[in-house]
């Protein structure tokens, strides 16, 4: 981006406004709608200290500062949207209207920097790739549907009933992790405050006495000494490690592909990331269908929104085995993610040529999968924070008594 000056004469006066923009044409686009007046000349310049500072704050804080949108906020924004470009209001109107009444303010900087770029004569999925984080994959994915078939109203509609769904996924997944996580942290404060201030009284005792300590007690008294004697540092590591740690997935596509590797193969981790994928996937391909996209091409929108790489390559193989002549069927065999049910489904909609029908009976399916597990995640998590707390209250209690009961004995023996 370069910085540009504007000269503009506005009430008899000439004022100076600075402000980036990609080519000098852009900067001559931008300065008439942005400045009221009579445009004098716009011109390259240097930015000032000032504005060199801000820049580069915001280069550096880019992505700690990179967030999605509040999901209530988007929902409210996109069903809006829908309602005016249903109205016959034009997208750029809609948009800056949005943008002015949004509580949010990530939302209205996005929504003005998306009117911008339309002005600037780009289409609304074209503006919206810029903020792919921010708005989530389903999002451009709908409007992609919406552009492809000239009917951009009623892919909004959709796209706020998928993430009004999406967003009561999530509050269910809240609420069933609420009280696991409750007890979890009320067992890690207990753990804390007992290595903290009772296991040292004991470590004295221990040390008067010259015994041969047992393994759980060493354990205890080692993690004694680093909590109270390295505790801020080991906290400081274990945050630059997990910030390190994000910046490569971030920036790295193989680390990222590892990592998401590595969550298909933990327990319950995979299923959630398995159905709620799968759901997505079959939900926009069967919206895409049912507009008359063709496979190749719906495959290759719905392919677009899976965050999951291993996920995405398997998926993106049915789009060769597609391209090639193949059947959708076939190539979704061939990924191995597609119980047989929804292969034989997908074969017969092929045949009867209703696959839009069928597909939709697929994303039903998975999408009641999906629920299924959200609604058990409660039961589900259980059993690992019973493993956990016993765990915990296990080596404190043979920790602590263990010495003691071998003491007893050495005393009783004596006698």
């Amino acid at each position: 981006m370069t910085y540009f000056i504007a000269t503009v004469l506005s009430k008899g006066k000439k004022e100076d406004y600075g402000y980036y923009a990609e080519t000098k044409k852009e900067a001559h686009y931008l300065a008439k709608i942005k400045f009221s007046g009579i445009i004098i000349k716009v011109a390259e310049s240097e930015p000032p200290l000032e504005e060199k500072f801000k820049q580069f704050k915001a280069s550096l804080t880019k992505n700690m500062r990179k967030k999605k949108i509040k999901q209530d906020a988007l929902i409210a924004s996109t069903r809006q949207l829908a309602v005016m470009t249903n109205a016959g209001i034009p997208i750029n109107d809609s948009i800056k209207e949005i943008a002015r009444s949004a509580s949010d303010n990530s939302l209205k900087d996005i929504f003005l920097s998306i009117a911008d770029d339309i002005n600037s004569g780009h289409s609304l999925s074209h503006a919206m790739g810029n903020y792919r984080f921010e708005l989530g994959n389903l999002t451009l994915a709908m409007i992609e549907l919406g552009e492809k078939t000239g009917n951009v109203a009623d892919a909004l509609y959709s796209l706020s009933n998928m993430l009004e769904e999406i967003r009561a996924n999530v509050i269910k997944f809240k609420k069933a992790m609420a009280y696991p996580r409750n007890v979890m942290i009320a067992m890690a404060i207990a753990f804390t405050i007992l290595i903290s201030y009772v296991v040292p009284k004991f470590k004295a005792i221990f040390e008067q006495l010259h015994a041969e300590l047992p393994l759980p007690t060493i354990i205890l008294l080692k993690l004694e000494y680093i909590f109270n004697n390295f505790g801020p540092y080991v906290l400081a590591a274990l945050f630059i490690s997990f910030m390190i740690f994000r910046f490569m997935i971030n920036n790295y596509r193989n680390v990222r592909y590892n990592f998401h590797k590595f969550l298909l193969k933990i327990y319950l981790i995979k299923n959630i990331i398995m159905y709620a994928t799968l759901s997505r996937f079959t939900l926009v391909f069967a919206e895409l269908i049912r507009a008359g996209i063709p496979i190749a091409e719906a495959l290759d929108t719905s392919i677009s929104m899976v965050d999951n790489l291993p996920l995405k390559d398997k998926l993106s193989s049915v789009r060769a085995t597609v391209e090639k002549g193949g059947n959708l069927h076939n190539g979704l065999k061939e990924t191995d993610l597609f119980e047989n049910m929804i292969i034989q489904m997908v074969s017969a909609g092929e045949s009867s040529g209703q696959l839009d029908s069928m597909m939709q009976k697929v994303a039903e399916y998975y999408k009641m999968k999906f629920d299924a597990i959200i609604d058990g995640l409660a039961e589900a998590v259980e059993p690992i924070m019973l493993i956990i707390i016993a765990s915990m209250v296990l080596l404190l209690a043979l920790g602590i008594f263990l010495p003691m009961w071998n003491l007893g004995q050495a005393v009783n023996g004596s006698h």
